[in-house]
């Protein structure tokens, strides 16, 4: 007769999954809420929302380093944490944009299903980066990005419905991969927890062409459904059509929170191999890197659309990362943290900014909504919006000193320095590489600085700007204000991401 096994709450240290219970809670008080008392104004559920996040960031930072709970599922260390706070973060700074739309047209923010859906999408992220199994990992996937294409698709226009679709096939597709990578893993080594597969890989030796064959084609397929996650080529077409068809803010949030939990994903499963020195594994990832920071740039010169244009771009600063992430140092890793800690709020802000100008009807192009000639004469017209979008644009194209640059020279610095320690030249033609694309950008960031400042409007309609709340008057004075106050507190943060990213053992 078996024994019935004891398990006492201490042991599953439940304080790991605090994050994640207070967004899965929040989700669940809003539809109560819903169900008891229907038809409450919209604001009621954004500063309810906001609040949510606002302890969850609390428990992120009550968090101890380097602790697992729950059967071992959940591990709390450096980068769990601060991954989980770009996410946070980013989403408290999304959410107040619901109070900028109005009813009549953006309806899908006076439903409180679409900030419960938020909430359930910010707790599978979090799952995602809170855990080293393969199986969680996955359950955190599926979670965050079903509730991410009802979110589009609640936006009710042609355009978010075809973007859902896509978005939704390519996921499916990335899913599929992501499953039968994870097949590959447990074959060849039987455990679906990455620290014991680091270990038995280990163990196993992978000296030999024969016992490196399995565990490569299993990295493979997961490189393909990170790929389609982070939108790195071939998987990467999908990105600029979801992007328009998505609402502005949605979009600008697509572009950070959802990659960089991928990343963190790839940041662990890769990091075994970087680790047990199989060169094959670095060298495919950075090729895949150096093609879609090219490719995409020399997309996003031919846009005629600056929301389009700002999706290929988003592309390139993905692959940017993606060639300091096979490098597998700790300032290299950190330099990512910094990266996507610094272009949230540019990023976000130029999202932003596109929102600010929207219109129902398509005035300027007979496709696109924002065409460049939108934007001529603006310094005119709207002085402060024009300023305000300037910086942005400059800090994405890596300009000095504004914030971006100083993210793009600690990953470029990272592989010099990667290059000094191993020796190995090859790198500092990663690093030009990297200089040349950071160039290149610089070029259609600027062209439409060119249009606001240098050309005249193209008609009166150009002076047209149908939003102007208080509410997204405050949040794009917050965006802006920290891209430029991060100038000046850029060591810090290095220090502390380091000191995080140190910790965590990869």
């Amino acid at each position: 007769m078996l024994e019935p096994i004891s398990v006492s709450l201490e042991s599953l240290n439940l304080i790991t999954l605090s994050p994640m219970l207070i967004a899965i809670g929040g989700a669940l008080l809003i539809l109560l809420i819903d169900l008891f008392k229907d038809n409450l104004d919209k604001t009621m559920y954004v500063m309810l929302t906001m609040l949510i996040l606002f302890i969850d960031i609390g428990a992120t930072f009550s968090l101890n380093i380097n602790e697992r709970g729950f059967f071992d599922l959940m591990l709390v260390d450096g980068i769990s944490v601060v991954s989980q706070l770009i996410i946070l973060v980013t989403s408290l700074l999304f959410i107040p944009l619901a109070l900028t739309a109005s009813n009549n047209r953006f309806h899908e923010y006076s439903y409180p299903e679409y900030f419960a859906l938020f909430l359930f999408m910010v707790a599978g992220l979090q799952f995602m980066v809170s855990t080293d199994n393969l199986i969680l990992i996955f359950v955190g996937l599926e979670t965050a990005s079903l509730s991410l294409y009802t979110l589009i698709a609640m936006h009710n226009t042609k355009g978010s419905h075809e973007a859902a679709i896509k978005y939704f096939t390519m996921g499916a597709m990335a899913a599929g991969f992501f499953l039968m990578g994870s097949v590959v893993v447990y074959a060849t080594t039987g455990s679906v927890e990455l620290y014991e597969v680091a270990k038995i890989l280990q163990s196993q030796g992978v000296d030999g062409l024969s016992s490196i064959i399995a565990p490569l084609g299993g990295a493979v397929l997961m490189l393909v459904a990170i790929g389609f996650k982070v939108s790195l080529f071939p998987f990467h077409m999908w990105t600029p059509d979801v992007y328009e068809g998505s609402s502005a803010p949605m979009a600008g949030y697509m572009s950070i929170v959802p990659k960089i939990a991928m990343i963190v994903v790839a940041m662990r499963f890769f990091g075994i191999y970087i680790n047990l020195n199989i060169e094959a594994v670095s060298y495919l990832i950075i090729i895949v890197s150096v093609i879609t920071m090219t490719l995409s740039n020399m997309m996003a010169l031919v846009q005629k659309d600056v929301k389009r244009m700002l999706a290929y771009s988003s592309i390139s600063h993905a692959g940017f990362v993606m060639a300091a992430l096979a490098l597998g140092t700790t300032k290299a890793n950190s330099s990512i943290f910094l990266y996507y800690g610094l272009f949230m709020f540019t990023n976000l802000g130029a999202f932003a900014m596109l929102w600010i100008s929207r219109h129902k009807a398509k005035r300027f192009h007979g496709r696109y909504d924002h065409p460049y000639e939108k934007f001529s004469g603006m310094i005119s017209a709207h002085p402060i919006a024009a300023v305000i979008m300037a910086i942005f644009m400059l800090s994405l194209s890596g300009i000095p000193p504004f914030s971006v640059f100083w993210g793009k020279l600690y990953l470029i610095s990272s592989v010099v320095d990667f290059s000094a320690a191993t020796g190995e030249s090859k790198y500092i033609v990663l690093a030009i590489i990297m200089v040349l694309n950071s160039a290149v950008a610089a070029y259609y960031y600027l062209k439409l600085i060119v249009y606001m400042f240098l050309k005249p409007p193209v008609n009166e309609l150009n002076l047209v700007y149908t939003n102007k709340s208080l509410a997204l008057a405050t949040v794009i004075g917050f965006l802006v204000m920290a891209t430029i106050l991060s100038i000046f507190y850029v060591q810090p943060l290095m220090e502390f991401v380091t000191y995080l990213v140190s910790s965590s053992g990869y």
